[in-house]
């Protein structure tokens, strides 16, 4: 079977934990889409490892763990991420790199810093690793992929066309640096250098094999369906595609692959940099599930936002998103809450509409509040339980409510961090 495990809120909702248990009978882990500034946590063995680019399948060995075509690639955070890997005793003779995956350059950094610090309305809240950048640039067809590192007479012919366009931006537009070409070829002699172990240019012949000998496919995606650039909560979203469509175009391979889409969703909300988000809480409830969830952002430290689970959203990244069925984390936060609330409309307060599907107008939200469900919590500690049956009878009715109202089932409840604390609903 070939899964794709898709983000189904705005990211950080445990995708990390979700991809390593899977890459457990995957025999070929993509990362598809997305930059550094995804942050994956995964806990294994009473260890703490936390990704940003590699896949989290790399902790198997015997595995081919793939960047994707789709993929911008930091190579300084890349060479950094892959030495601490190493210094922990992880194998990453299974680590490949799509000589098609694009390279975020200096100039994208400094660019992303300055627009985010400039900015005073409509700013975004970017991790300033230079991701939106370097997919303009690609989609602007003045990007450079990794493949162009290794050939001296493409890579000069494409700096004489690049060079003066960054330069000028950079410069009129910006009032940064600018770079001469014996830099730029400097630094991709040293990112070559770094890639060089990883790059797989014969990916085709992979993918192919993969396919014909019927291996089990794992697609690994970043963010999450409410931060896709088509039809995440625009502007405020990453500048790739992240649902399960993504996963095509990213990856290589064809939508026939695809067997099942999970979409990744906590049992309640987070979402870290601006944007909406009608079921925040700015008060004590709020700060209840930060500290008891460690909402901290991976990449950036950040407190996390936090609210009810919003089943308007998720409804949302059902449809768009492609899931056939939810993985729901961290459900183990409300084991200290008496009453648990589930937002399933959302009400204009202009002039008393109610919203069952997703209004994608996102500067109208400010005049939306959440429609809730309450529930009764469970109050007892859930992180032991290993079989659905035997969770309190509250958290199944909790679980079976999400049912209902997302039209897909849930295949995966995580009940604590590590690989153990994990129940699989019906599994095959």
């Amino acid at each position: 079977m070939n899964k794709v495990v898709v983000g189904a809120q705005w990211g950080d909702e445990g995708k990390a934990k979700i991809t390593d248990l899977l890459a457990q009978d995957a025999d070929l882990i993509i990362r598809y889409q997305g930059g550094c500034n995804a942050g994956h946590t995964v806990v294994a063995n009473n260890k703490t490892f936390k990704f940003h680019l590699i896949p989290s399948g790399i902790l198997y060995k015997g595995k081919t763990c793939f960047i994707g075509a789709g993929t911008v690639i930091l190579p300084e955070y890349f060479d950094e991420e892959a030495g601490g890997l190493i210094k922990e005793g992880i194998d990453l003779s299974g680590l490949k790199i799509n000589p098609l995956a694009s390279i975020t350059m200096p100039y994208h950094t400094e660019i992303d810093g300055f627009s985010e610090s400039k900015a005073k309305k409509g700013k975004i809240g970017t991790t300033q690793k230079g991701i939106g950048p370097t997919y303009t640039d690609k989609y602007a067809r003045i990007g450079l992929k990794v493949e162009d590192l290794y050939d001296e007479e493409t890579l000069s012919e494409k700096l004489d066309i690049i060079l003066p366009i960054k330069n000028k931006t950079l410069k009129e537009v910006y009032g940064l640096k600018t770079y001469t070409k014996d830099e730029v070829l400097n630094l991709c002699k040293k990112y070559a250098e770094i890639f060089r172990p990883y790059v797989c240019f014969d990916w085709q012949k992979v993918l192919e094999d993969a396919k014909e000998a019927r291996k089990n496919i794992l697609f690994e995606g970043a963010q999450g369906v409410m931060l896709d650039v088509d039809y995440g909560t625009y502007p405020f979203v990453t500048s790739s595609n992240p649902i399960g469509g993504g996963a095509c175009t990213g990856s290589g391979f064809g939508p026939k692959m695809i067997d099942e889409v999970i979409g990744v969703a906590k049992a309640y909300v987070t979402r870290v940099g601006e944007g909406p988000f009608v079921t925040e809480l700015n008060d004590e409830t709020g700060e209840k599930i930060r500290e008891i969830g460690h909402e901290y952002g991976v990449t950036t430290g950040r407190p996390r936002r936090c609210g009810w689970f919003d089943a308007v959203t998720m409804r949302y990244a059902v449809l768009t998103g492609g899931l056939t069925s939810v993985a729901i984390t961290k459900i183990d936060v409300f084991d200290k809450f008496k009453e648990i609330k589930l937002c399933t409309a959302y009400k204009d307060i202009r002039d008393g509409r109610i919203y069952k599907n997703y209004p994608t107008n996102v500067f109208m939200h400010k005049y939306l509040e959440p429609v809730y469900e309450t529930h009764e919590g469970w109050c007892e500690d859930i992180s032991g339980i290993r079989e659905y049956e035997k969770l309190p009878q509250n958290a199944r009715k909790y679980i079976k409510r999400l049912e209902q109202l997302l039209g897909v089932p849930v295949s995966i409840i995580s009940v604590g961090p590590d690989r153990e604390q994990t129940i699989f609903v019906n599994p095959q």
